[in-house]
């Protein structure tokens, strides 16, 4: 054999085994168990769903999802805990509900006066705040991979909320922890209750109002047949949801697939905040029609209100390091905002 038939043949060789591996590595299947406490027919739970589609298609099969809906496998509040132990892969939930864990899950969960809207709290995500984020998902065995914000939350009242002198001794219900006492500080009586309990309590007026959600999930709620006022666009609360996945799993992922993660949980992010803008806009116009009164605050009163969260955010900061790193980044860049003076 000559030498070009011998290079040719080694060249053969070479390429079949290289096929081979990339064959067997292509073979590769990778799925991963996450849970979401949003039921399927939701609009977030339509908008998981999409995501799921969209990194199975783009993986060409590849990473495959199975998504729990409705906290089916354990408790919302067990989501994390359950996904960095390997019962699940995956937490579609929302860092808030791990605060008991460490404080500075507040402030990846719902900085409370904060931004103004989803895109800013996106751009500091994006903008070095990921890195802060992660830090504190890592500690706990996770990889931070995105949010999905639905926007600003609206307060549901019986009387005018035209700014903050009205905050005084208006009892509303609150979800407990860093809320109450920014709100409390401002002369407010915020209430403690669970969820489900809202509808009757604003019905037998044991409450002036209520922190529940957005306006449209309020509407579907059915406070504003009880009450005729709301605050809107909201000022004090955005929840953000997230997806982390147990760090092993990530790490075992290959480098495409996560990308793929990547890119789909930004296109969620982006779906989320747009399909909820368009509704609680329909929703504003339609409460209008009826009656209810929107009340828009000023600069100013948002002002103060951003004024003394902050007073609050410092007292969380200090409670641990990974909660004063998260503050200072959070506080660092909406200053380069122009949302908070200094």
């Amino acid at each position: 054999m000559n030498t070009m038939k011998k290079s040719l043949t080694g060249l053969l060789v070479a390429g079949m085994v290289a096929g081979t591996g990339f064959a067997a590595a292509a073979a590769d299947v990778y799925t991963l168990r996450i849970q979401t406490h949003y039921a399927p027919e939701t609009v977030s739970g339509k908008l998981a769903g999409q995501f799921v589609d969209d990194v199975q298609t783009m993986s060409n099969g590849q990473l495959k999802i199975e998504m729990f809906y409705s906290s089916s496998v354990v408790k919302s509040v067990e989501t994390f805990d359950a996904a960095a132990t390997g019962i699940l892969d995956g937490d579609m939930t929302g860092g808030a509900y791990q605060t008991g864990k460490n404080p500075a899950f507040q402030f990846v969960g719902d900085i409370m006066g904060g931004y103004d809207t989803p895109w800013q709290q996106y751009a500091w995500l994006y903008n070095g705040g990921f890195e802060a984020a992660n830090q504190l998902y890592n500690k706990y065995d996770m990889e931070l991979i995105g949010w999905w914000v639905y926007g600003q939350e609206s307060l549901a009242a019986s009387k005018p909320l035209k700014g903050i002198a009205d905050l005084k001794d208006f009892k509303f219900r609150s979800p407990p922890g860093l809320e109450t006492e920014i709100f409390a500080s401002l002369g407010a009586k915020p209430i403690v209750m669970d969820f489900t309990e809202i509808f009757t309590a604003l019905e037998t007026k044991i409450i002036d109002g209520a922190d529940a959600s957005g306006l449209a999930n309020n509407v579907g709620l059915g406070l504003y047949d009880l009450v005729k006022h709301a605050t809107y666009p909201g000022f004090h609360s955005m929840p953000s949801d997230h997806l982390a996945i147990n760090k092993a799993k990530w790490d075992a992922l290959p480098e495409h697939l996560k990308r793929i993660m990547q890119v789909a949980m930004q296109k969620l992010a982006f779906q989320t905040a747009m399909t909820f803008e368009i509704k609680n806009t329909e929703a504003a116009a339609k409460l209008r029609a009826q009656g209810v009164t929107l009340h828009n605050w000023s600069d100013e009163d948002r002002a103060k209100f951003r004024a003394a969260a902050q007073g609050a955010w410092q007292g969380w900061a200090d409670k641990t390091p990974e909660a004063r790193a998260l503050v200072d980044s959070h506080v660092k860049f909406l200053k380069q905002l122009g949302l908070i003076s200094g």
